[in-house]
């Protein structure tokens, strides 16, 4: 009898979870008696993948929080990977989480088993040489943006673009009006998103500068109204004890339970720290401001070495490769120079005019469909290194 397709995975935090769950549904389409084994988080269980560990065992941050897990973490990864090579799978594939498992990759293929690793680290951005390193642990390599696999060609990596998930979810044309509904907004007058981060060191950095801005806009601008969305219960109680510090006397904040979709498609302008959230506001069609700063130190040492190889740092005007969005970085990131950022967008809705179709132009290229992408890319994998059916 033939032994069934095994699949071994493994998925570190909640996106990858959630990314893990639909990769696993796709490739079950193609293999119906799939075994699927490994780190996984609810959703993935969910799907039919069999969880030796969950996921939350990896949801480790911070320096201090990393050094006092580590011994666990190296018996977690020691264990993992041999209880991976022991079951035999076809493939195995590291669902993001890069500081774990791009390590289990190099371990698992040095022994013969095929490695695939599921979103690319941000090498486009800095340190380009990883690519090759990542290429020592993955067979392949899965790429949520377009200018990244020519990078991994460049040093001898196969790697496929896939697309983004978020750009699969997010219609083309964001319906404002029921995003206001849902969040109960019932005023006509402008909304303005705060997003300064979903870690309290970035809430810690970003936050003031983000709430005295939002104020300077409301001296401005009439009714205007702040959403400010918290990624969990801890976040809220930060911000909300910030705006105690910092109160708004010119505008009405609102505190949100998560919700920074809703938040951002139901804003006029969004002001956010640099990430993620960029590639989710322009997918929102929202004019954006991007406000950032990093520690002077870390800062002085990423313009001392070059290790910034990206002429910007939001996704948006990395994609377009021109500036759409503005960005204030460092010295330029004051309460003065993003609020005026704001207003031009708030008083001149022809400049949002005349680069939304840029927005829509990116989504539709990042949108393909990328669990389906991703199924397809680890087929053919399988399938090039299949053995030869007996003469």
């Amino acid at each position: 009898m033939n032994t069934p397709l095994r699949i071994a995975l493994c998925a570190g935090e909640a996106s990858g979870d959630l990314l893990g769950a639909d990769l696993v549904r796709a490739l079950r389409e193609r293999f119906p008696d799939v075994e699927f084994a490994g780190i996984a988080g609810p959703k993935m269980r969910a799907a039919g993948v069999t969880s030796w560990w969950d996921a939350s065992e990896l949801s480790v941050m911070g320096l201090a929080e990393v050094l006092r897990h580590l011994p666990r973490l190296l018996r977690l990864r020691r264990d993992f990977r041999q209880r991976v090579l022991d079951w035999k799978p076809d493939v195995f594939i590291g669902i993001d989480a890069p500081d774990f498992n791009l390590g289990v990759e190099k371990w698992l293929k040095a022994r013969g088993v095929r490695t695939v690793h599921d979103v690319s680290p941000s090498i486009w951005a800095w340190r380009e040489e990883r690519a090759e390193k990542i290429g020592e642990s993955a067979d392949r390599v899965l790429c949520l943006f377009p200018m990244e696999p020519p990078i991994y060609a460049k040093h001898g990596v196969d790697a496929r673009f896939i697309g983004h998930p978020s750009a699969d979810s997010m219609p083309l044309q964001p319906d404002r009006a029921a995003a206001r509904h849902a969040l109960g907004i019932t005023s006509n007058g402008p909304v303005l998103a705060l997003l300064p981060g979903s870690r309290m060191g970035e809430i810690a950095r970003m936050l003031p500068t983000f709430l005295e801005t939002a104020d300077r806009v409301g001296k401005q601008i009439d009714n205007l109204e702040v959403l400010i969305p918290a990624a969990d219960e801890q976040c809220r109680r930060a911000i909300e004890s910030r705006l105690q510090q910092t109160p708004l006397a010119h505008a009405r904040a609102s505190i949100l339970d998560g919700q920074a979709q809703q938040a951002m498609v139901a804003s006029d302008v969004v002001l956010l720290a640099s990430g993620t959230a960029a590639l989710e506001a322009m997918l929102a069609k929202r004019p954006m401001v991007i406000g950032h700063r990093i520690s002077p130190t870390t800062y002085r040492i990423v313009r001392m070495f070059g290790l910034l190889k990206s002429r910007f740092v939001s996704l948006p005007n990395i994609l377009a490769n021109r500036e759409l969005v503005p960005e204030c970085l460092q010295d330029d990131c004051t309460p003065e120079r993003l609020s005026g950022e704001l207003l031009r967008w708030l008083r001149d809705p022809q400049a949002f005019a005349a680069i939304e179709p840029e927005f829509v132009r990116i989504h539709d290229e990042l949108r393909r469909d990328a669990s389906t992408q991703a199924a397809q890319a680890i087929s053919d994998l399988i399938a090039q290194r299949a053995p030869s059916p007996a003469a």
